[in-house]
């Protein structure tokens, strides 16, 4: 993706169903667990590269040792950064006590990391403080084991400040009002409610204050715990937890908006962001990894009794269409597919742009997720040029000469890689002309393969801001002295600000936006911007299911065609000689493309929670007022 995009993290968890002597007998090492968790993480960096935590807990501990552990990182490589002091660790007491080489339960008693129960947690830091603090997983610790509360997710709430409120309304003073805190704050005080609650009624049974502490991790009922917890929460969420006991969970979504995907055998649970790591990592097949129906909780006990539970009412379904086609990876079998549908369904836009000349035309993609895309594109270039063959051999009648049919056959779509990402680039200079500069030498071009009478068609996962290409890409492209260079995107327009976990808080920041204003202008339509303005302000008391989206009359002001096109000319100047033009992705062919994930707020402005509506009400307030602050 040529415009940078960020992602609220990906989560993996892994619950040991067996001892660890079983590992260490099966597979060679009691690290089993430790070991599979590091390529999740691995196989996941993808979704974070920002910050990465890890944590486990260790079952069935006597008092006074521990059966927690935590590490996290923000460096430069925060994977491999925590595993390496993890096994520095592990390696230091190996050194230090040769003993515990062979002997798997003074490994657990003694080596920290070591457990039945492993959370890994790999994040972008979107927004706000990117410190070592800010990482998850989170940790709510007490001297109860029950109550100790280990908490990572991929999510974003849109109601953080209304859940914020509630916690003070019962008491509780929240060190901070971010959702992290404040969710783990709720599912703590529901979990300590419910502790409370089994201790008294154990007692009312006649049970000494020992005897209690194994019967409520027993006990314990940890979906009525996030059925409470949850009740009020608006986002877009997959949550893991851990108990200190050795419960486990994770919840997400009624809408389905994060991803979530488990595995269940005689020896392990895992759950993950993605499906394609369960099955690299575990060496299982595409159909022995289940989806999480949106709504539900996969929950284990300590007993390592496991189920599916529903927690809230299923919405609508809504699954991010940017996960299928930018932020998850490419190798899982329908994502791959549904890329190069997306790349297909463009062709016939594309075609018409050349003006069917594909003899002319150059295509190529930009590095490196629009690669998929692309492939598909080409496919339809192929059909295309096929037919077309197919019709001028049989014209021939049979009178073709072997060289004629040759040199018809001979035709083929014209693929080079033009793009090409460079090292990341310092912009070390603040003067604005030095900087732009630079900006500029971000992708590096292939020259002596375009002639002054070609078309460029290249293709992007989708267009953002624009910077990028304007600063960048179409400068590049235009050293190359094409007759026309034409962006085509595998994502409709982006409209709307996002508020469900990517890094889209600011409608002026993006693109289709500003192209929008600018139509208003010319069309001397721009008072429309005062009356949305006044209508936004006047619902900013309503509680979000009352919310309406407003934003979308300036845009049904004009075509997707007439937005497209005004795209065209704010990403290039009058320095571009070359002829632009962008093609957008349709709303339906995406939804062609992608059959399972409908979730297009971005694009449409459809939100598929409440607390969306307020979100872009916020955000165009934001706009019209000139403030700069997030709108959630």
């Amino acid at each position: 993706m040529s415009d940078a995009l960020k992602h609220e993290c990906g989560i993996a968890l892994i619950r040991l169903l067996k001892p660890l002597d079983y590992y260490k007998k099966k597979y060679g090492s009691a690290f089993y667990g430790v070991n599979k968790m590091y390529l999740m993480m691995e196989k996941q960096h993808n979704r974070g590269q920002d910050g990465a935590g890890f944590a486990s807990i260790k079952l069935d501990t006597a008092p006074g040792e521990r059966y927690i552990s935590r590490v996290r990182s923000i460096a430069q490589q925060p994977i491999q950064d925590i595993f390496a002091q993890i096994n520095e660790r592990i390696n230091k007491e190996l050194t230090e006590h040769p003993e515990y080489a062979d002997d798997v339960d003074l490994q657990k008693k003694n080596i920290p990391y070591i457990g039945e129960l492993l959370l890994g947690h790999v994040r972008y830091g979107t927004y706000g403080k990117n410190s070592v603090e800010s990482v998850h997983p989170f940790l709510r610790q007490n001297n109860w084991m029950h109550r100790n509360l280990i908490l990572a997710g991929n999510f974003n709430m849109t109601n953080v400040n209304e859940l914020f409120e509630g916690l003070v309304k019962i008491g509780q003073h929240p060190k901070e009002k971010a959702d992290t805190v404040t969710i783990m704050e709720k599912i703590g005080h529901f979990l300590d409610d419910a502790v409370a609650k089994k201790y008294k009624q154990l007692k009312n049974e006649g049970y000494s204050k020992n005897e209690c502490s194994p019967l409520i991790a027993e006990r314990l009922n940890v979906a009525k715990i996030l059925k409470r917890s949850s009740k009020d929460w608006d986002g877009g969420y997959t949550m893991a937890g851990l108990l200190g006991h050795g419960d486990s969970f994770v919840l997400r979504d009624p809408s389905g908006i994060r991803p979530a995907y488990y595995y269940q055998d005689d020896e392990i649970v895992v759950v993950a962001s993605e499906r394609p790591v369960i099955q690299t990592v575990f060496n299982v097949e595409f159909d022995d990894v289940h989806e999480l129906p949106p709504g539900h909780a996969i929950i284990t006990k300590k007993s390592g009794d496991t189920a599916i539970k529903k927690i809230l009412e299923p919405f609508e379904r809504k699954a991010c269409s940017f996960e299928r086609i930018y932020f998850s990876r490419g190798s899982d079998a329908e994502i791959y597919q549904e890329r190069k549908k997306l790349g297909k369904l463009l062709m016939p836009k594309v075609l018409e742009a050349i003006d069917f000349d594909t003899k002319n035309s150059v295509f190529s993609y930009i590095p490196n997720t629009a690669e998929t895309s692309f492939f598909g594109m080409i496919e339809t270039v192929e059909d295309h040029l096929n037919k077309k063959k197919t019709k001028a051999i049989l014209e021939g009648n049979g009178g073709l000469s072997a060289e004629k049919v040759t040199q018809i056959l001979s035709e083929r779509p014209r693929i080079e890689k033009i793009a090409i990402k460079d090292v990341k680039l310092r912009t070390f200079i603040t003067e604005d002309s030095s900087r732009d500069d630079l900006v500029a030498h971000v992708y590096d071009v292939t020259y002596g393969v375009i002639k002054p009478t070609d078309n460029l068609v290249i293709i992007d996962d989708s267009i953002v801001r624009g910077t990028t290409l304007k600063k960048s890409i179409i400068k590049m492209m235009d050293r190359l002295h094409p007759k026309k260079i034409i962006v085509v995107s595998s994502a409709p327009q982006i409209r709307y600000p996002d508020c469900y976990g990517i890094d889209m808080a600011r409608l002026e920041d993006l693109i289709a936006f500003r192209a929008m204003l600018e139509l208003l202008k010319e069309n001397n339509k721009y008072h429309l911007i005062d009356d949305v303005y006044k209508k936004c302000v006047a619902q900013a008391h309503l509680e979000d299911k009352e919310v309406q989206n407003f934003v979308k009359e300036l845009y049904s002001q004009f075509t997707a065609e007439q937005i497209s096109d005004k795209i065209s000319e704010l990403i290039s100047d009058s320095s571009v000689k070359a002829e632009v033009k962008t093609i957008f992705q349709t709303i339906e062919n995406l939804h062609l493309a992608c059959p399972k994930n409908l979730g297009d707020w971005y694009f449409t402005g459809n939100y598929p929670t409440a607390g969306g509506n307020r979100v872009v009400n916020k955000a165009f307030i934001n706009f019209y007022e000139g403030n700069s602050a997030r709108a959630y």
